[in-house]
């Protein structure tokens, strides 16, 4: 009789999700220069286009749409640009304060490359988010898709705020980040991992929490259009957002799935109920 093939798990064991994540934090630990320099700066680009699409929603919207609906649309907007990143596989910081932390703390990569990484890739992102602020400053209202209001607006909402607001946020920010890399790992297929995606961004859109990349863009076009803050207040959500981030996703995420991974103990066998044998009863007899 031909073996019957076993039904797979509707879910990854926690031990492969680790597994796969350390492997994937040791490939981008030991990848060369040039190549992480050049995917971050896509990933800087390619995350931008949340602030474009923000600004082209707020500006065709303003006034036809109640204040709530057009944050929950500029919200799924903000998506965006993380789907591009995370999809096509591009460095972007938030992701790899959490992923490449595993390898440190497994004992198989040391700090000195983990700052590496994170110093390429931030350095790299900014690099890239900048040059699409200039773009969505130049551009945008020059085709009179984007009025130079929504790019004020946008970038005084990240600023206005003090230090400590500004860290708490950008911890939340990148806690949701932290846990999207765990989510997608454990994630079957793409479909699963656009869903996921979506729905950890949109939360951090919506809430107006503070990612250093996707906020970077959004102060910076403030700032080209000649209708953002100061370049003080630039650093300074910049200092405080980058801070946040890492802690976020170092701290709140891989030290602590980690940790209950390796002391979870080892994953039970999963139990199959054999089928007991069907009774036949013999009618011809009598």
């Amino acid at each position: 009789m031909p073996d019957v093939p076993k039904e797979q798990p509707s879910q990854k064991a926690y031990h492969t999700i680790l597994e796969q994540e350390i492997t994937e934090g040791l490939r981008e630990l030991e990848r060369p220069f040039s190549g992480l320099f050049i995917s971050g700066v896509s990933a800087g680009l390619d995350v931008s286009f949340s602030l474009f699409l923000i600004a082209v929603t707020m500006s065709l919207f303003q006034g036809q749409l109640g204040r709530p609906l057009q944050e929950v649309i500029a919200a799924a907007m903000y998506s965006v640009g993380f789907i591009l990143v995370v999809l096509g596989r591009s460095e972007l910081f938030t992701e790899h304060t959490t992923r490449a932390v595993y390898p440190i703390l497994h004992g198989r990569a040391s700090l000195h490359r983990l700052f590496r990484l994170w110093a390429i890739i931030y350095v790299a992102n900014l690099i890239g988010s900048a040059t699409f602020a200039r773009l969505t400053a130049s551009v945008g209202p020059a085709m009179g898709i984007i009025d130079l209001w929504a790019l004020r607006e946008i970038s005084f909402r990240v600023v206005n705020h003090p230090g400590w607001v500004i860290f708490f946020s950008a911890l939340l920010a990148g806690w949701l980040m932290g846990l999207l890399s765990w989510l997608v790992s454990a994630a079957r297929d793409t479909t699963s991992q656009i869903l996921l995606v979506g729905i950890i961004t949109w939360t951090i859109g919506i809430a107006h929490l503070h990612h250093a990349v996707v906020g970077n863009v959004e102060v910076l076009a403030g700032i080209f259009a000649r209708r953002g803050p100061g370049w003080d207040s630039y650093g300074h959500f910049l200092l405080w957002t980058t801070l946040g981030n890492a802690v976020g996703g170092a701290f709140f995420v891989a030290l602590f799935k980690y940790s209950h991974v390796i002391r979870g103990g080892i994953e039970p066998a999963p139990v199959q109920l054999e089928k007991e044998s069907p009774v036949i009863i013999d009618t011809s007899a009598g």
